[in-house]
């Protein structure tokens, strides 16, 4: 069932098996990342060889609200052994959210040999695979200074009511409660971090989490697309970006749209709600 379903996506180059993972681990052009919401889970236990990478602390910037600049992101690269040509593979926990928010990031930096684990932490764990404590040392890598795309995977504020402007489709990938406003994050989560609640005008409200099967595996390009296409009236060809609170679960919904279903044109406003519920006079639409 596996190898139809990959099969099936408009780029199942993008995604590898928990079996393909196993029997490469001592492969050296590659590097399998780790990246949770809770960087501490690494240190728990890990796949043998993978590294992790803190996505607070080592892909954001300190002071400014943005990502590193490129000689941090390249200096990153060298310390974690990855050349330009590595092939990287993510996985984390929360049905691969980081893991994709992470890899959305290197795709900001233009580093295009990456995938994702399907399943993630959840699956291998529910297969009794191995976990280690064990911290793998590499030799630096060779990266070179490459200029950060913040156009082609990026949405930025003023797209965003450009997209308004023109009647382009809005993903809101957060729960119920929060595109509604009766919350400000998720359920059981701190409610902090913007000061009003509800959603950017005509958006589709479309939980992240949707897109995945129990066992943290992505569903089958069908039950996709019933999802994200027949259900919303969105094409293939539209133009779409999706948003949630920071930007990390939208980067999971922007990994589906872009490389399951294959849609040409999706961006990820990472601004997202804690940006757009902050801003002065900015409209906000509640049921």
């Amino acid at each position: 069932m596996t190898k139809e379903k990959f099969e099936s996506y408009a780029h199942p180059e993008m995604l590898v098996t928990t079996d393909w993972v196993a029997n490469h681990l001592e492969d050296e052009n590659i590097r399998i990342i780790e990246s949770n919401e809770d960087p501490l889970l690494y240190d728990t236990g890990h796949i043998p060889n993978s590294i992790n990478i803190d996505w607070h602390t080592e892909l954001n910037d300190p002071v400014i609200r943005d990502y590193v600049n490129e000689h941090t992101f390249r200096k990153l690269m060298e310390r974690k052994g990855i050349s330009k040509d590595t092939e990287v593979i993510f996985y984390g926990d929360k049905n691969n959210w980081w893991a994709c928010y992470a890899l959305w990031v290197f795709r900001l930096y233009n580093h295009e040999n990456v995938r994702i684990m399907d399943g993630g932490r959840k699956k291998w764990e529910e297969e009794s695979r191995k976990f280690t404590k064990d911290i793998p040392e590499f030799e630096p890598g060779d990266y070179p200074m490459t200029k950060r795309d913040n156009k082609k995977e990026r949405a930025f504020l003023l797209d965003v009511m450009h997209h308004l402007e023109n009647g382009l489709s809005l993903i809101d990938v957060r729960s119920p409660q929060e595109f509604s406003g009766e919350l400000l994050h998720m359920p059981e989560y701190p409610q902090e971090g913007v000061l009003r609640g509800g959603h950017i005008r005509g958006a589709n409200n479309i939980p992240w989490s949707r897109a995945a099967n129990e066992d943290g595996t992505f569903k089958t390009r069908v039950e996709l697309e019933e999802i994200y296409l027949n259900d919303t009236g969105i094409d293939p060809e539209d133009e779409v970006i999706t948003y949630c609170r920071i930007g990390e679960r939208s980067s999971h919904t922007w990994f589906v749209l872009k490389y399951l279903l294959g849609l040409r044109k999706v961006r990820n406003y990472d601004g997202s709600w804690t940006e757009w519920g902050n801003m002065v006079r900015m409209p906000i639409e509640r049921p």
